[in-house]
């Protein structure tokens, strides 16, 4: 086969590709989609109704009855996402974050030769200590629960996953406090939840 009917051949494809892409192009300027319109018709309000609905948010479980529930065992599994910034064995180096070993109950900057932020500091400083509510406020979202932490952590959405990790910290803690009790309200509540 000689060049020239080669020439003939790559002529033709590029010919029907070109009138492919006319066509297509002709196509798009003569027939313009239109888009849809509203589907249906707006019905009346009456008046004095709200028409905002409301959401019902579901009822987030007391911290002493997750606490009740919560696995250690979940807890250190849990604490793996943590250890690329904090140890948790007793003598432990700090990291990026200090060693949390015997923090529940602990003073907030509880180590001397860590360099904690300022709002942590001022916060060490005025007596405060991390109890289980404070734990489970900071693990949920520190940024907001302490504003100008340097910790950089979106925090863990699942109440249940923070109580495991609580209870992990207080099984490697000395003395942990005592858990917090259960308001009777708050169980005759999750009774009658758990009975439907």
């Amino acid at each position: 086969m000689n060049s020239f009917e080669l020439n003939k051949i790559f002529g033709a494809v590029l010919g029907v590709l070109l009138f492919v892409v006319g066509m297509s192009v002709l196509s798009d300027m003569l027939f313009s989609p239109e888009p849809a319109g509203v589907a249906g018709y707006a019905l009346p309000m009456p008046e004095g109704v709200e028409t905002e609905v409301a959401e019902a948010a579901p009822a987030e479980v007391p911290l002493p009855i997750l606490l009740a529930s919560a696995d250690v065992g979940r807890g250190e599994t849990a604490v793996r996402k943590c250890a690329s910034c904090h140890s948790f064995n007793e003598g432990g180096a700090n990291g990026v974050g200090p060693n949390l070993y015997d923090i529940v109950g602990g003073a907030k900057a509880h180590l001397d030769d860590f360099g904690y932020s300022s709002a942590l500091a001022e916060r060490g400083a005025a007596g405060e200590l991390w109890g289980y509510d404070e734990l489970y406020g900071f693990l949920a979202n520190p940024r907001g629960y302490l504003p100008g932490t340097s910790m950089a952590f979106a925090g863990i959405r699942s109440g249940q996953e923070r109580a495991d990790i609580i209870a992990y910290l207080a099984s490697i803690t000395e003395n942990p406090p005592p858990l917090p009790e259960a308001e009777a309200d708050a169980g005759a509540e999750s009774d009658a939840a758990a009975a439907q």
